[in-house]
């Protein structure tokens, strides 16, 4: 019988790893990459962690690889733009054991700041890349990275998208045996290992020649495939796109490309001379399409655009009317009468009392990477900037030397905190700043589904560990002023942070409650309205908890089912409208 099994991306990229060999896997979890070492990790025989960000991930994984073992780190499009600096001289370098790191990109910007296209990053890098298009793909690209890697002596990147990433589809997994013999043992041999100018020169030379090799390797490769078709049409493709053309153009010849970089230019010559129009389709930006031009091949450009957000089955389709001149497929209407429903904090989320504080304060906040920017949104409307993570601090130090006359907050998470907020915060100190800075330790990385980070006490493996405090890192940086507050306590969290944001020094205050959806907790108290109180004067609305409702009458109500009992509403009633009702 066939061994298959219906996998997400994700789960087949860390199958596909574990059938692979890999011995070490170091990751900051990122949506949408989260889940692959989620999975990873239950596999035997392989380590894997959190690290503390995608840089210090993508080290652990070279120094593995120096080792001699496979080895692999993930993060999501963005987290490779912090992953870079020890990428771009490794592939110099050159790995020893298999090296993979996955980029997932996010394009439509699903839970992102930006489209980029890491495509280019690869070619930028001087990498192989593989591109799946769906769950098969990735498992078997997987698989060959760690083979492809250790042949060329690269490191190999392994481009998903978030549709990839999430989607589910059959994976036919072969006898799912583990390849444990791979790899090469270390041998000291420094011309080859230290990129100082004297030895880093020859390395580029053996790098420019990888590439003349692995272009002809592409050429062959099993996951660059030709599709003949019967009309004159012929389409490259990458990625989810495929699927997508593959439905729209059955009876065009499609040329799919599942290793991107360097790109097999013999085979796509062939294709183009081989059909009466070249259509390229591919998501995000013109990565392919550029270098088939630079070609000096004659590509089609259809007006339907494919640029910017996420690709779909609709706009396909919209190309392939176009491409034939057939009637364009009717544009679904939008759903109206539906009332909005814009991203809110969940109910009971600690984070809301800092920004409630925040909002009364009229202060400019300088916002990170977390649940916690949706504080950005009515009726908290506290966070003026979101850069990247970490940004908030260097943002802040940034204003006040800048001579911005006003008070500033940065506001960040604990696990941003320990990925890029220390470096920012002794940026502050060394530099005598005076800036507050502001650390929602809820005890977990949470947008990105309640991983552990380093202030929980427990590692990826499930192993108990140090639980490092914010406040003793702040003190040893050498802030003196280290707050700490509850959050639920509104006076206390709004006395405390004025009186910082006043402090002619740097600060910092860590609001401290756990998560409640990460920690669990168990509802102890519930709250109501008694509506013959209410004076409809909505100030319980300001809080911005969803469990809030307004009633027909205009009076306002507490939705038992949401309600977890945190009690800040109650604080904000003057009137004395809302009481504990226990549960």
């Amino acid at each position: 019988m066939a061994n298959k099994k219906i996998l997400s991306g994700n789960e087949a990229i860390a199958a596909g790893a574990y059938v692979g060999g890999v011995s070490v896997a170091s990751a900051y979890p990122g949506t949408p990459s989260t889940e692959i070492l989620e999975n990873l990790v239950k596999y035997p025989d392989v380590y894997c962690e959190w690290a503390v960000n995608e840089k210090v991930g993508m080290e652990v994984a070279i120094g593995a690889s120096f080792a001699g073992k496979r080895s692999m780190t993930t993060m999501k499009h963005v987290g490779l733009n912090v992953a870079m600096d020890p990428l771009m001289t490794f592939a110099y370098v050159g790995a020893n054991g298999g090296f993979v790191v996955v980029s997932a990109d996010d394009p439509g910007m699903h839970s992102s700041q930006n489209e980029q296209d890491n495509r280019y990053i690869a070619k930028f890098a001087k990498i192989p890349m593989l591109e799946p298009s769906d769950s098969q793909d990735a498992y078997d690209m997987m698989i060959e990275a760690f083979k492809l890697s250790e042949k060329f002596s690269i490191p190999v990147m392994l481009r998903t998208t978030t549709r990839v990433s999430h989607s589910s589809g059959i994976v036919e997994l072969g006898d799912f045996k583990r390849d444990a013999e791979n790899g090469k043992k270390y041998e000291k041999n420094i011309p080859y290992t230290v990129p100082v100018p004297l030895y880093s020169r020859p390395m580029h030379v053996r790098i420019e020649q990888k590439l003349i090799d692995l272009e002809a390797y592409s050429e062959t490769s099993k996951f660059n495939r030709l599709e003949k078709g019967t009309d004159g049409v012929g389409i490259i493709t990458s990625g989810i796109a495929y699927a997508y053309v593959r439905e729209a153009f059955p009876n065009a010849s499609i040329l799919h490309l599942g290793m991107t970089n360097p790109l097999p230019k013999k085979m796509i010559a062939d294709f183009a001379a081989s059909v009466d129009r070249l259509y390229i389709a591919e998501e995000d930006e013109p990565f392919i399409e550029e270098q088939v031009r630079a070609m000096g091949i004659k590509v089609c450009d259809p007006e339907t655009s494919l640029r910017i957000g996420e690709l779909n089955p609709d706009r396909i389709n919209l190309m392939a009317a176009e491409v034939y001149g057939t009637e364009k497929p009717a544009k679904a209407e939008p759903i109206t009468g539906l009332p909005g429903r814009p991203p809110v904090l969940c109910p009971g989320c600690s984070h809301r009392g800092v920004f409630y504080a925040l909002s009364r304060l009229k202060c400019m906040v300088t916002g990170d990477i977390g649940c916690y920017s949706l504080g950005a949104f009515p009726p908290l409307s506290a966070m003026d900037t979101i850069i990247c993570m970490g940004a908030s601090v260097g943002n802040a130090h940034g204003l006040a030397k800048a001579g911005y006359e006003g008070k500033v907050a940065a506001v960040l998470g604990d696990s941003t905190f320990f990925h890029s907020g220390i470096t920012g915060l002794l940026n502050i100190v060394y530099n005598k700043g005076c800036s507050t800075v502001i650390v929602l330790d809820n005890r977990i990385t949470a947008m990105t589904g309640h991983q552990d980070n380093p202030g929980t006490g427990k590692t990826l493996m499930g192993e108990e560990t140090i639980a490092t405090r914010v406040e003793a890192i702040a003190a040893g940086l050498g802030v003196h002023r280290v707050r700490t507050v509850d959050p639920y306590n509104l006076d206390e969290t709004y006395n405390i942070i004025k009186e910082e944001l006043e402090s002619d020094e740097p600060s910092v205050v860590v609001s401290c409650r756990p998560c409640v959806l990460g920690a669990r907790l168990k509802v102890v108290r519930k709250f109501a309205v008694e509506s013959d109180k209410c004076k409809k004067c909505k100030m319980c609305l300001k809080i911005g908890c969803p469990a809030i409702e307004v009633a027909d009458d205009g009076t306002t109500r507490i939705n038992p089912v949401l309600c977890v009992g945190c009690g800040m509403c109650e604080q904000v009633c003057k009137f004395g409208a809302i009481k504990e009702t226990g549960i």
